[in-house]
């Protein structure tokens, strides 16, 4: 959550130090502010609201040049999102400003000893409290204070440090919290995520654990929490720039959407080849994964309903025992992870604090690691034991749509390449399976030139108070998705559930005033979701069905149908789905007129507990 962008080096414009932190935007967008500096003079500037509108009262100072800056953008965590709760924070005393990513768990206590000190406090964060520490240790050395402040900090903190009295220098600060450095001929930039810097570094140096950095204008001197030196490591920039044009989409949601057929072939045409399947970069061995027994997936919100469809997937073409968990749960939980299991990790950023801490559990208990992620320099990537890069390309809308349907198709390719190595899968049945995944791009554009008649059929269900999805076996993970799509960018109400549990309770919802949708490709179990609907035509439930063209029964019990095509593997077709799902929920969300790329309370990366 939140976003540090910084710098330290030649004088650089302020319109271009605003721009680093609109790429990290996703990470919250509730409030935030600048600290800047050159010959003699300071700026400083918070704003409740977007980066855009503290952009604009900036107005006549965006061609000013500074030397040294910090930036940030904030997702409220303590304190509403108000100006005075914006950072950076100043110091009462002394003149030190922070900008801080984390949760500070021991503030309370430090402030209360600060108060004591003849300190003040302004804001209702946590985060000031950082900055006051600092100032009480500053003796003429802002290195020798940091050092001593961040030894009494508990919880996770990236943070950034400007002092009035030696403005030619940034401190950084890593803890728990996700932080890195671009290297660039005018200087040096400051960023918790790597899209910031894209487009101003060709090099990078990732802050480990309990790291600091003192950025001047010509160089980077690393230390440990007790002040002790430590190599500093560049490594070369190998992605793309983050492209921030809508290219004629209403919304980054909709055009990362109608990416997901081309993302899909890319990720296809990378990891296969003459119908094989090549992960050129994975670290886990042949012997090794021919003798896996026991293999646990981890992951929160989207991500998790990908683990969920690998887990029937991985269950079915492996015999391997699979467990699935969300990472919040997974990390507090006793488990029976052992040497030589397989834990899988799956985040979108690579920054996701719990599932962080779950595959550091993980790992102490010898589990080999294997980290799904879309994000190559991320801390998810350095600490797995091997990787797969899901090239899905930077999502800026905040409601993942390629991002998972990215990970869907590694993990399929992942299952087949494991069942062929475990003997598993026949060679026919594999190929077949590979065959019809490669037609999954022209499937998803089928559906895609549907966006207009699923409008229209958003627009009848845009009024329903509360959304029940349901759905099947593998495709149970997907009424989970659609749920959560729908409630994150229109806020309306809505459970997934697999349809066999609708008579367990969820059937009480069931009114002329709710809205079913359900999912019922021509599987194994097509005929009982065909009683399912029954069930919910008696109650007069108004229904959407996603189906297959040449279903003849659901049709006569349904209100409304997203037609999506059919598969000769059924259990791909979360593949298709969701693509139904997501045009669905945006459209309802823009009938609505809610704010459907940055969603009220959400953020993209979320890297705090």
């Amino acid at each position: 959550m939140c976003g540090i962008f910084g710098y330290r080096g030649k004088d650089l414009q302020l319109v271009y130090l605003l721009e680093g932190l609109k790429k990290l935007e996703y990470r919250g967008y509730d409030s935030c502010g600048v600290i800047a500096y050159n010959l003699g003079k300071f700026l400083c500037k918070k704003n409740s609201g977007k980066i855009e509108e503290l952009k604009e009262s900036l107005t006549d100072k965006l061609n000013n040049k500074y030397s040294s800056a910090l930036l940030h953008t904030r997702w409220a965590t303590h304190g509403k999102p108000i100006k005075l709760n914006a950072h950076p924070h100043k110091s009462s005393k002394k003149n030190i400003h922070v900008v801080h990513n984390g949760i500070i768990e021991n503030y309370l206590e430090l402030k209360k000893k600060l108060k004591k000190k003849g300190y003040k406090f302004k804001s209702d964060t946590d985060s000031e409290i950082t900055a006051n520490l600092i100032a009480s240790f500053y003796k003429g050395s802002i290195e020798e204070a940091v050092f001593s402040a961040v030894k009494k900090l508990k919880g996770a903190f990236a943070l950034g440090v400007l002092s009035e009295f030696e403005p030619d220098k940034i401190i950084a600060v890593r803890h728990k919290s996700p932080l890195l450095i671009g290297a660039a001929a005018e200087g040096f930039f400051l960023a918790s995520d790597l899209p910031a810097i894209v487009s101003l570094a060709k090099e990078a140096v990732y802050l480990k654990e309990k790291q600091i950095a003192v950025l001047s204008a010509e160089k980077i001197k690393l230390y440990d929490f007790n002040g002790k030196r430590a190599k500093v490591n560049k490594e070369k920039i190998n992605i793309k720039t983050v492209s921030t044009n809508k290219k004629g989409f209403k919304h980054f949601m909709l055009k990362e959407i109608y990416q997901q057929p081309k993302v899909l072939r890319d990720t296809l045409d990378i990891y296969t080849k003459n119908n094989q399947i090549n992960f050129g970069q994975l670290k886990l061995t042949k012997k090794y994964l021919k003798g896996v027994k026991n293999i646990f997936i981890t992951a929160c919100g989207t991500a998790f309903h990908a683990a969920h469809v690998t887990k029937y997937f991985l269950e079915r073409h492996t015999n391997i025992k699979v467990e699935i968990d969300t990472s919040s749960e997974f990390r507090y939980r006793d488990f029976n992870v052992n040497k030589g299991d397989l834990f899988i990790a799956i985040s979108q950023s690579g920054e996701t604090a719990d599932t962080l801490a779950a595959l550091k559990k993980a790992k102490k208990r010898k589990a080999k690691i294997l980290s799904i992620c879309n994000v190559i320099g991320s801390s998810l990537a350095r600490e797995s034991d091997s990787f797969i890069y899901t090239p899905a390309g930077p999502e800026i809308g905040v409601a993942s749509t390629k991002a998972y349907t990215t990970q869907l198709m590694c993990l399929y390719l992942f299952c087949l390449h494991l069942a062929t190595i475990k003997n598993t899968i026949s060679k026919t049945n594999k190929n077949n399976i590979l065959k019809e995944l490669f037609k999954i791009p022209l499937y998803q554009k089928k559906i895609l030139r549907q966006n207009k008649k699923i409008a229209m059929i958003a627009k009848k269900f845009s009024k329903a108070g509360c959304f029940l999805f349901l759905g099947r076996g593998i495709n149970f993970p997907s009424a989970l998705e659609g749920a959560l799509k729908l409630k994150e960018i229109s806020y309306i109400p809505a459970e997934g559930y697999p349809a066999g549990e609708m008579k367990h309770g969820p059937i009480a919802l069931i009114d002329e005033y709710r809205a079913v949708v359900c999912i019922a490709p021509m599987d194994d179990l097509h005929e009982k979701m065909v009683s399912n609907l029954q069930e919910i035509k008696a109650r007069r439930g108004k229904i959407l069905a996603i189906i297959n063209p040449a279903d003849a029964e659901i049709p006569s019990f349904s209100n409304q149908i997203i037609y999506i095509p059919k598969l000769k593997f059924q259990e791909i077709s979360p593949l298709l789905v969701v693509v139904a799902l997501q045009l669905f929920a945006y459209s309802v969300a823009k009938n609505l007129g809610a704010e459907i790329d940055q969603p009220r309370n959400l953020a993209k990366s979320v890297t705090v507990e």
